[in-house]
């Protein structure tokens, strides 16, 4: 947004956190999107809002997507939690000209290895579906395109990179980037679950989750040429994304 001239107003829980990795020029304010009744002098002179479906999004999504229309916001993009809950079902009937990015795998997922990978040189995981994960900057770039260019007014983007992959592809092309010998183990659902919930995910979001890796619907399995569409070149690729962040494995 700021390459393309606009003014940039982040909103994070953690200002002087977000200060040091945000470019210069964004202006950095205090708040939650989870507590939208603090956020109207945040929303002042807002015109694009963007939104990405967190936890507790859920609940608090419709009154902050209230509140922004109600603050002068023409444009809505929101980044969804995995399906159209009450947050992504606000902005399609807020009024105002929105666009739901419709992700299905980040490829920043892969961090959640890093750990494991330094200390054992081991990924485990339940599954091994393909996933044709996606960058994540390149869907901050169609959030920017759709907040500041025409043409994207009502759309659900289902946005993929350009190959998929399963876990132990994954896991075989980054041994390879940074010169490690890597193991790829199999754990059980009920590990995989107990894992994330012992990381303070609830057992119904773990659950979910699981699930989803269990049986990855066909948009993610499939490379789908929208987001090349939109960036009007190609996506980013996996390999790209590996020599980006082979240092924080």
């Amino acid at each position: 947004m700021l390459r393309r001239g606009h003014a940039v107003r982040a909103l994070t829980r953690d200002p002087q956190r977000a200060a040091a990795l945000l470019p210069a020029g964004a202006e950095v304010v205090a708040g939650s999107h989870t507590e939208p009744h603090t956020l109207d002098a945040v929303l002042a002179g807002v015109t694009g809002l963007h939104i990405t479906v967190t936890s507790g999004v859920a609940e608090t999504g419709p009154e902050l997507v209230r509140r922004a229309v109600a603050a002068g916001v023409e444009r809505i993009t929101i980044l969804w939690g995995g399906h159209v809950g009450p947050a992504e079902t606000a902005v399609a009937e807020s009024g105002v000209n929105w666009t739901r990015l419709e992700p299905q795998e980040f490829m920043s997922n892969t961090l959640t290895w890093a750990d494991s990978i330094r200390t054992e040189g081991v990924v485990r995981e339940p599954f091994d579906f393909p996933s044709a994960v996606v960058h994540e900057a390149d869907l901050g770039e169609v959030a920017a395109i759709a907040l500041t260019e025409d043409g994207h007014a009502g759309q659900a983007y289902n946005l993929s990179g350009p190959q998929a992959f399963t876990p132990s592809e994954r896991v075989a092309m980054l041994a390879e980037t940074i010169g490690r010998g890597l193991t790829f183990e199999r754990l059980s659902r009920d590990q995989a679950i107990e894992r994330l919930t012992a990381t303070g995910v609830s057992r119904a979001d773990a659950e979910y989750v699981i699930g989803w890796y269990a049986d990855p619907p066909i948009e993610a399995r499939i490379p789908d040429p929208t987001l090349e569409k939109v960036l009007g070149r190609p996506a980013r690729t996996f390999a790209e994304w590996l020599a980006e962040h082979k240092d924080r494995f």
